[in-house]
């Protein structure tokens, strides 16, 4: 725990809150699906690495993927089917200039493509860091070919030089909005529109402290707006925080926002954003002290409603390694306008100490507003313009660009918290389920390589499923989905991936598909299959909120397995696990078993050790869940037990078939002993008759402690002969490594 000063300890209590009536922290997802069983569409072109950048071209039926040096258009219904690529690498003399300027030639010095926009006539935006000297280019797809057009333009404060620094961009209006730094040295943040008129920030760590730009999203707030307010860009990000006064840095989460039609000022600010406003952002998590980092947004606004219905949704992780924690919380656009319209603004005061302590403003505030876009009102008093704007109320925005007031999430807490892998990126979909009632489907990514298909059902924390998308495990750095092939879209460092939203076909019985609780996926009677609600015309059976698993029909009987062995083995029986929720629980001729010295009880099987004649029976193995309604049992796995007799003429199974495969067996083990017996006679017969052992009625010491002077027993063969005689006197599989799995 880093020390903080009692200022700051005091500023973060509201960040600290207790969730009264939040769900356990430890979300576990209730299927873990690896990767050999995930039906993946992949891509990876060999030497070819970074892809990060995408862009979902679905009027063309295609996935613009940007890698290091390279820009694919894939198929969007197969990501594998690659119909064009076009190189753009960086030439031997800057390389060369990059690497003299003491970056990684091989790392560094490459061209990373960081942007991927569509333009207006259909073309595409393109920039890249370009060894460190950022470019940018138009893209044109005709005729199955990609093309730069060799129009290079300058990408500074468009692009990162950096291929590891964080960086946002957005194309609104055919005009770039981009955060990022300006400078090869990373030390001058930004963010900046490249035109029609070229604005950026101030060089001000009031305005941006050692930022980490995290995305960017437009919001057409003058849509039936009654003030006549303007459009609206949002910047979130974190940064090194004014506002708190402590002995080390200490991260925030921001979210900022500038007007679309802001062109700065007349004499302040010249070429400076006029509307440029920040606020603190919370997403309060048990256990953690210090306020969570934001990683990545996700903007859902339903088209039929007005643009304040809708919502960004964040990803957090922990700083400084103070918890193992990540979080979802939800934001309504509607207050994170309402803080910058309506809120109080904080000020620099200094003190004797020479910090300079920031605190809520309670002197007059000009008029027009202070960071306000240009409204019905303002234009009343002559003011149509930004460059229109008193210097009055610039000089205050240029000093204050902080609001008092942090945007609090939805409900006050999140709406999922993980422990374990760290989240890197999400995206949210709406799902109708089979009541008409519309849901918000989760897909998180992490720095595992891992998926998480996850619900939040009125404040209950649901992870349906989580999916190993790479294998090995890298981070996925980016995901897209397409509303038109219902496919999502993830890359990593090594490759793209591309899986359906819904994977029903996971569920194996009517129990299994309503335990998921999964909006895409319902229990249709007729094909008694667990299908996607998109694709039947018939009433599906579903409980999500509940998961009422009364509601699925008498499962078929279980035709048990028959099994033999004989008397004195050892067997596994398996039992394949249906849930991360569900338990097991084995019975015997309907009698539930209990651990024992020869019972041992496992999540993935039954062991029996020194199987006896009444040990025959028929056993079973049964899952038990519980979800909100109940708890629920189904049996997974049955066999018949026979103990073989001499002369019986059955099929012996001494373990089970996988066991067989994945361990030795005790015939097998038998082999190994005897070989080992007969080796060691052939060594002391072979001593014996080179003289090194003299014949045991010269011994007269015990336990070979006569010196080798003396020819006494060599004490290590001494011991080795013990250690064989004691093997030989334990039973041949004596724990559960030396049986099957």
């Amino acid at each position: 725990m880093h020390p903080l000063l009692s200022l700051c300890v005091f500023w973060l209590l509201p960040v600290a809150l207790v969730l009264e009536d939040a769900s356990p922290l430890d979300c576990v997802p209730r299927k873990t699906v690896p990767h050999d069983m995930v039906k993946a569409h992949l891509f990876h072109e060999k030497g070819v690495f970074n892809y990060s950048t995408m862009l979902l071209r679905e009027d063309l039926d295609l996935l613009l993927l940007g890698a290091r040096e390279a820009v694919y258009a894939l198929d969007l219904n197969n990501i594998s089917k690659k119909h064009a690529s076009v190189k753009w690498e960086v030439t031997k003399e800057q390389k060369d200039e990059c690497t003299n300027k003491g970056k990684d030639p091989e790392k560094d010095c490459m061209n990373y493509i960081r942007i991927l926009h569509k333009m207006e006539d259909n073309r595409m935006y393109v920039c890249g860091t370009n060894a460190f000297d950022p470019e940018c280019d138009y893209m044109s797809y005709a005729d199955g070919k990609l093309t730069l057009e060799k129009k290079e333009e300058d990408g500074k404060g468009k692009c990162p030089f950096d291929p590891s620094q964080r960086y946002s961009s957005i194309m609104v209006d055919n005009n770039l909005y981009s955060a990022t730094s300006i400078n090869f040295l990373g030390s001058e943040p930004i963010l900046m529109r490249s035109s029609p008129v070229s604005i950026r920030t101030e060089f001000k760590t009031s305005w941006l402290n050692e930022p980490h730009f995290v995305s960017m999203a437009q919001m057409p707030e003058s849509d039936k707006n009654e003030e006549g307010d303007d459009d609206k860009v949002y910047l979130f990000f974190s940064e090194t925080a004014v506002e708190c006064d402590c002995y080390n840095k200490l991260m925030v989460s921001r979210v900022a926002r500038v007007c679309k039609g802001d062109l700065g000022g007349q004499r302040t600010l010249q070429k400076k954003w006029t509307s440029f406003l920040k606020a603190r952002m919370d997403c309060p998590v048990l256990e953690s002290q210090l306020p969570h980092i934001i990683q990545d947004t996700y903007l859902w606004c339903d088209p039929q409603l007005h643009w304040k219905d809708c919502m960004f949704y964040a990803i957090f992780t922990p700083q400084w390694g103070t918890s193992d924690l990540s979080a979802v919380c939800a934001y309504k656009v509607s207050e994170i306008s309402k803080v910058f319209a309506q809120g109080k603004y904080k000020t620099p005061v200094p003190v004797e100490t020479s910090f300079v302590k920031w605190v809520m403003y309670s002197g007059d505030v000009p008029v027009p507003r202070p960071g306000a876009c240009i409204n019905n009102e303002a234009r009343k008093a002559g003011i149509n313009q930004t460059l229109d704007l008193p210097d009055r109320t610039l000089q205050f925005i240029k000093d204050r660009p902080l609001m008092d007031q942090s945007i609090q999430p939805i409900g006050d807490k999140p709406l999922l918290v993980r422990r374990g892998a760290t989240f890197t990126r999400i995206i949210v979909n709406e799902m109708q389920d089979a009541d008409g009632e519309m849901y918000h489907v989760m897909f998180v990514g992490t720095d595992e390589g891992t998926m998480l298909k996850a619900v939040n059902y009125d404040g209950e924390m649901f992870i349906i499923e989580e999916i190993q998308l790479f294998d090995p495990p890298e981070p996925i750095k980016i995901l897209k989905f397409s509303n038109v092939t219902a496919q999502l879209y993830a890359g990593s460092d090594y490759g793209a991936a591309q899986i359906p939203l819904a994977s029903c076909e996971r569920s194996s019985s009517c129990m299994d598909c309503i335990l998921a609780r999964d909006p895409y996926c319902g229990w249709d009677n007729v094909v008694r299959k667990c299908v996607a609600l998109s694709s039947s015309q018939r009433k599906l059976i579903q409980s999500l909120k509940k998961g009422d698993a009364s509601l699925c029909p008498d499962a078929d009987p279980f035709k048990p397995v028959n099994r033999s062995i004989w008397p004195g083995s050892n067997t596994k029986l398996h039992c394949p696990s249906s849930s991360n929720l569900a338990g097991t629980r084995w019975e015997r001729d309907k009698q539930r078993l209990t651990p024992s010295d020869r019972f041992q009880l496992q999540q993935d099987g039954l062991y029996i050790f020194n199987v006896s004649d009444r040990d025959g029976g028929r056993y079973r193995c049964l899952s038990v869940e519980r979800s909100k309604t109940n708890e629920y049992t189904t049996t997974v796995a049955e066999y018949q037990l026979t103990i073989a007799t001499a002369g019986s003429g059955k099929s012996i199974d001494t373990l089970s078939p996988q066991a067989q495969k994945d361990g030795p067996s005790v015939a097998g083990l038998q082999a190994v002993v005897a070989i080992l017996v007969i080796s060691l006679l052939v060594l002391l017969a072979w001593n014996f008759y080179k003289g090194h052992i003299p014949l045991p009625c010269k011994c007269g010491k015990k336990n070979g402690q006569q010196s080798h002077e003396e020819g006494g027993l060599n004490p290590e063969w001494h011991h080795e002969a013990q250690r064989s005689a004691a093997a030989e006197d334990k039973p041949m599989v004596s724990g559960r490594d030396k049986i099957g799995k």
